[in-house]
């Protein structure tokens, strides 16, 4: 669960959890339901899944008194609970703990909290040092409750179900390390995972759509497609992309690389390491200094690895004068970048240390934002439906309230303008923007319902000002410009872990990193399958032949395996007839054979059409 900040509401996503532990009181004065007197509460999924995560820790201090409960929040398909415990759970330890839980939620425990002062709250869990500390670290301004079902209370904010009975259905997932707080310095605790749900139908459901998720883990299918490794040797989080996985990337950034010069761009090329003095002009360093590599000190001077491309591009805009003329300026950088991640959160493409941007840097006058910015959010729609996405939702991400000025409302005027235009619904992230200014969010679902944030686009007044950027204008005066972020794919690397998955690996022809494969029945046909694949090849396409001495049953078996689009089986009739036997991926359908010409003609087609 994340740490107490401004932006915590009272539901499971911050909700701050504690076990009952000794002389722990029962809540008679001033006790709360989570229930107006009479009123019917049918509770959100949130609230359930908090509850369900009350329940576990009850569970664990019945059957593992001596574990410590720590924090245990709902997540967005269930819920986790911390413990502190000398010995690892075990799957029989997890079904225990489950039959348990399932006797708390039978019992129809009401959900009863109180207010209490911060020193009672403190002396509730004096034997338990984690809730000490969050206990102390409540702000003044704000409330200290305790929640109790049962014999077992929490400290806790709120948001719940009014009984245990509302949970309808649970299940206990599995159990991960974690550190305190994610601190690696921190004691390493033990965290379980589990799903809830109001009926047995729902949570059925949702394991059937877990079991196509697990089919579909890019971690796994990239190693079994040969797409791409994270060797450990190098370190965690950086991604090497193998032959197949770089032809696949080639592709992917060729096709950006081609809007991108259709609507205007300038490629650039910015270094990988900076001066530490730009990123102190810039505010990384004051604003991102945790997402930051250490300094590298060269010849008594700092440098750091760049967490973000626009300081380049700044430098570039700045290297000589510009003239109004000119703007709007859009320079494009498929510009490598490196994070700090701590080793707990890294995941396959998904979360890593280095990784290329599809990033792009506007600099246009005030009266071109809007324009700039409509355009901006047609390439990104272009974009994504490109690679089949059609389900997408829009967040308006606010700064928080101390970052404000009075550019701000500039930069959101036009975001919902641009919105308004392409008629799509949006909502408003309160405090959700970049240091730097207001943003635009652009998330998507993939083919199996999933949500991701990939693109984003961000409107910036501060940058500008903090480097002096200047324009002369038509009046001959200098001017300052607006700038736009925007990197619509977002990280390459999320990107194709989304890709990947979104398409389980059966990729369209025009992506696929071997559109076709060739296999002749016998070595007797290989010399006419070369003859067929140098065709291909001539005309662009991505070909490759099976010569090896494997029976034609197991060639095509094999290459299934690999969802190649296209397999051309080629014996004695083909070769004699100069034709070639087309077997289709998704396809039980027996076709006759094709001249190498008409099927040629049809994977154009399909290519052309991104399909």
């Amino acid at each position: 669960m994340p740490e107490r900040n401004r932006r915590s509401t009272p539901d499971t996503s911050s909700s701050i959890s504690a076990a009952k532990g000794k002389d722990t009181p029962e809540p008679k004065n001033g006790v709360m339901s989570s229930t107006v007197k009479g009123e019917q509460h049918t509770p959100t999924l949130a609230e359930l899944r908090h509850t369900a995560a009350h329940v576990l820790a009850y569970a664990v201090q019945d059957l593992f008194p001596e574990a410590k409960p720590t924090i245990g929040p709902a997540i967005e398909n269930g819920f986790y609970y911390d413990f502190d415990r000398a010995e690892p759970f075990t799957p029989h330890d997890l079904e225990r703990l489950e039959t348990r839980m399932k006797e708390i939620i039978a019992a129809d425990y009401p959900m009863l909290g109180m207010k209490v002062s911060r020193e009672r709250a403190v002396d509730c869990f004096k034997d338990n040092p984690y809730k000490v500390e969050i206990a102390s670290e409540i702000p003044p301004d704000e409330p200290i409750t305790l929640y109790t079902i049962g014999e077992f209370t929490d400290l806790c904010r709120g948001g719940h179900a009014t009984s245990t009975a509302d949970i309808g259905a649970v299940k206990l997932m599995n159990v991960a390390g974690a550190y305190w707080r994610g601190d690696e310095h921190r004691p390493m605790l033990q965290r379980i995972y589990g799903t809830a749900w109001p009926t047995q139908a729902e949570l059925d459901a949702y394991l059937v759509f877990l079991e196509e998720a697990a089919k579909r883990d890019h971690r796994k299918l990239g190693q079994e497609l040969d797409l791409f490794s994270v060797e450990e040797e190098a370190g965690g989080g950086l991604v090497f992309w193998h032959p197949k996985g770089a032809v696949l990337r080639e592709i992917v950034e060729s096709f950006i690389r081609e809007g991108l010069r259709e609507r205007g761009y300038q490629p650039v090329n910015t270094p990988h390491i900076f001066a530490e003095k730009i990123f102190e002009i810039s505010g990384h360093l004051e604003n991102f200094a945790e997402g930051m590599y250490g300094p590298l000190e060269v010849e008594q001077l700092r440098f750091r690895l760049k967490p973000m491309n626009c300081p380049g591009h700044i430098l570039i805009y700045k290297s000589h004068a510009h003239s109004y003329r000119e703007l709007p300026i859009r320079y494009s950088e498929f510009g490598t970048v490196y994070r700090f991640e701590r080793s707990g959160t890294l995941h396959g493409l998904n979360r890593v240390r280095g990784f290329t941007q599809d990033d792009a840097h506007l600099f246009c006058t005030p009266e071109q934002l809007q324009g700039e910015f409509e355009q901006t959010l047609d390439e990104a729609l272009h974009l994504m439906r490109a690679f089949a996405f059609s389900d997408f939702e829009y967040f308006l991400s606010t700064r928080e309230p101390h970052l404000r000025v009075e550019t701000d409302s500039v930069a959101e005027d036009a975001i919902r303008a641009a919105l308004e235009k392409f008629d799509l619904p949006y909502a408003v992230d309160e405090g959700g923007g970049a240091f730097y200014g207001p943003k635009l969010d652009v998330n998507l679902h993939d083919a199996i319902g999933r949500k991701w944030q990939l693109g984003t686009v961000q409107v910036d007044f501060m940058l500008p000002q903090r480097f002096d950027l200047k324009y002369r204008g038509a009046d001959g005066a200098d001017h300052r410009p607006v700038m736009i972020h925007r990197a619509l794919a977002g990280s390459l690397e999320r990107f194709f872990g989304v890709l990947i998955e979104h398409f389980a690996g059966n990729f369209p022809a025009w992506l696929a990193p071997i559109q076709v494969v060739i296999a002749p029945v016998s070595e007797h046909q290989i010399e006419y399958a070369r003859q067929v694949e140098q065709t291909l090849r001539k005309q662009g396409f991505r070909v490759e032949v099976d010569e090896s001495n494997e029976k034609l049953g197991y060639k095509i078996r094999h290459w299934k395996t690999q969802k190649v689009p296209y397999i051309l089986v080629v014996g004695k009739n083909e070769t004699a007839a100069g034709t070639v036997n087309v077997n289709e991926r998704g396809s039980a359908e027996s076709r006759p054979p094709l001249s190498v010409a008409d099927f040629a003609e049809e994977l154009r087609e399909r290519i052309e059409e991104k399909r």
